[in-house]
């Protein structure tokens, strides 16, 4: 029996971090993990393999697209569909052990293997019951289900047969306008697959900023996209050509069917907490499985702790680092906090989509008085150059203060320019803060800035 001053149960993006940042504030700590490899699903079989292949595809688009237009005269690309895989699972490991080398270079105990709890200050992993004085429960989410979709990860998928089908297909139905489909729809559109999206709500991107989401979908359809809106599933079977989809339009109830190579299932994700003996404990669980927890992430029993995508709050990696650190010091006698007002969503398909702070449509719900300033792509120089010129930035201010409530991007780099504005945002920064802020040109980041600039006076370069 090892005994330790915290236990981290999972090596996702929350328990790493959780883990690394205990041991730095001078814990004992292990962390213990079932798979063979640190990273959780985000490392393995989500975020970074994801963008792989959203990057070598884009380059693939580029090729195709955009080369010619600079003068590079180039025999058409070829995809090598396994070099392609052989690409994200390099990728992958060199994540996944630059994870390792930091468990060693903070002296954090990796222990392999599946854990249970079975009683509070005690964590089994295999036949050994391992004690820790506060434990951290980080096990991730995992894919839903949907009822009448039996999924195989071959033909019938979820993200993560998604990420190495056998080969490339033709088409692809996609149940569910989210980020997950849109990302993985937008990899093989761009392979030359017919990609539709069936979505039970009128529109993608549930909690988008309307007017984003909007353009957002005219550019996937510009892309090759074809949408079905306001369409409930009704199941989904493998046939002897690939598989169909059968769904009901919502407005008038009319059935109908749509056939592809493969169906990828992408209606959201799950706490995934199996295993770990909660109920038996009397840790509480919320109506739809996320462990109940405290404003210091505590759950029912003292001593355990949750974090990341097994509680409440956006299913994203980096909200769970947020807590996975804020819970590590916590534990160590210090105040960790998260500001979950001034956590930033990334789309990754081309152009990205980026946001962060509210929506339109909640300021008009509080009833609260704001301004709007939006910059198109098109008057930014940089982004005309490389052939990026569609998309915007929306800022969100309030009326009285100017001070910035949301920023909304759809545009080249989104997901790195909207950093600018977490940082504004953490400081009460207002709209004519970052105005009056020296952007450096050629950048994208001018956008924003103008952006800025029309929420007073008017933008300079429209």
């Amino acid at each position: 029996m090892a005994q330790f001053d915290l236990i981290v149960i999972g090596a996702g993006p929350g328990g790493y971090v959780c883990a690394i940042r205990a041991a730095q504030l001078g814990l004992k700590v292990a962390c213990v993990e079932g798979r063979e490899t640190l990273g959780g699903t985000c490392l393995n079989i989500g975020c970074i393999p994801s963008k792989a292949l959203l990057h070598a595809t884009h380059s693939l688009h580029e090729a195709e697209e955009n080369f010619a237009k600079m003068g590079l005269t180039v025999a058409a690309p070829q995809v090598d569909w396994a070099r392609m895989q052989g690409y994200k699972a390099d990728v992958v490991g060199g994540n996944t052990k630059g994870i390792e080398f930091l468990f060693k270079k903070n002296k954090v105990t990796w222990l392999k293997g599946w854990a249970s709890i079975p009683a509070a200050g005690q964590v089994k992993v295999g036949d050994e019951v391992h004690t820790a004085k506060s434990i951290v429960i980080a096990t991730g989410s995992e894919p839903s289900s949907l009822p009448g979709v039996p999924v195989d990860e071959k033909v019938i998928v979820t993200s993560t047969g998604a990420l190495s089908l056998g080969s490339i297909p033709k088409s692809m139905v996609v149940i569910g306008a989210g980020v997950i489909g849109l990302e993985m729809g937008s990899v093989y559109a761009r392979l030359g697959a017919q990609v539709t999206v069936v979505e039970y709500l009128d529109a993608i991107t549930p909690g988008m900023d309307a007017e984003v989401a909007k353009a957002f979908q005219k550019l996937l359809t510009r892309q090759g996209f074809k949408f079905v809106l306001g369409a409930a599933v009704q199941g989904a079977e493998a046939t002897a050509t690939g598989a169909k989809v059968a769904y009901k339009l919502r407005k008038d109830d009319s059935a109908h069917e749509i056939e592809a190579d493969v169906v990828l299932v992408a209606t959201g994700r799950k706490p995934f907490t199996d295993g770990l003996g909660l109920a038996a404990l009397g840790v509480d669980l919320l109506p739809r499985g996320q462990v109940r927890t405290d404003d210091h992430f505590q759950t029912s029993v003292p001593g355990i702790y949750a974090i990341g995508d097994a509680i409440t709050g956006p299913m994203l990696a980096h909200k769970a680092e947020d807590e996975g650190m804020a819970v590590a010091e916590i534990v160590a006698g210090k105040h960790g906090h998260v500001n979950y007002g001034v956590i930033p969503g990334v789309v990754y398909t081309s152009p990205e989509v980026a946001s962060v702070g509210v929506t339109e449509e909640q300021l008009k719900e509080q009833g609260r008085a704001y301004k709007v300033g939006k910059f198109s792509f098109m008057g930014n120089a940089r982004a005309k150059a490389v052939f990026q010129g569609d998309g915007f930035v929306k800022m969100l201010a309030d009326k009285a203060t100017d001070r910035i409530l949301g920023v909304h991007i759809i545009g080249p780099g989104a997901g790195d320019l909207i950093h600018e504005i977490c940082v504004a945002m953490e400081f009460g920064a207002s709209a004519e803060d970052i105005a009056r802020t020296c952007h450096a040109h050629p950048t994208f980041s001018e956008a924003v800035r103008e952006a800025a600039l029309a929420c007073g006076d008017g933008p300079i370069h429209s």
